[in-house]
């Protein structure tokens, strides 16, 4: 069984969606987890610091844990749990542009299970399981495309 996911997960919602709900909250450290648009499995922490939404990959490798793509030169933390990435990323000085302090939780239930849920159930053969790698070779290319 899938781990719930935390009430600030809010499932497809687009940056623009994301970016106005969190601007309506108008608080520095509010936050919540949407889908990534551009990368299929993966998610997004994004959080409100002055006017501004900054986004950071949400990953969860091969083995289960989770992790997010920080300022280069970080290392990368893994937990075992979303809530528990939460919380570390509550304290300050984490790598992120503003520490997590105001969740924006959803106000409906989800009613379908979540892409990542999904995935998680085995699959016929090794090739077809998600991998934390894979996802990262998609993030790498397409952040080249965008450079280009």
């Amino acid at each position: 069984m899938a781990a719930a996911l935390p009430v600030c997960y809010h499932g497809a919602m687009t940056k623009k969606e994301c970016e106005d709900l969190l601007g309506k909250k108008n608080k520095d450290g509010a936050y919540l987890i949407r889908d990534s648009e551009t990368i299929q499995g993966a998610m997004c922490l994004c959080v409100y610091k002055q006017k501004v939404v900054y986004t950071y990959r949400l990953l969860q490798s091969h083995n289960g844990y989770y992790t997010l793509l920080t300022a280069g030169g970080l290392d990368e933390t893994f937990f075992k749990t979303i809530d528990d990435l939460i919380r570390h990323y509550k304290r300050k000085n984490q790598g992120l542009a503003m520490h997590l302090r105001h969740s924006v939780k959803r106000k409906t239930a989800l009613l379908i299970q979540p892409q990542r849920e999904l995935q998680a159930q085995p699959s016929k053969s090794p090739e077809q399981r998600p991998h934390y790698e894979n996802v990262m070779q998609h993030l790498l290319h397409f952040e080249f495309s965008l450079k280009k």
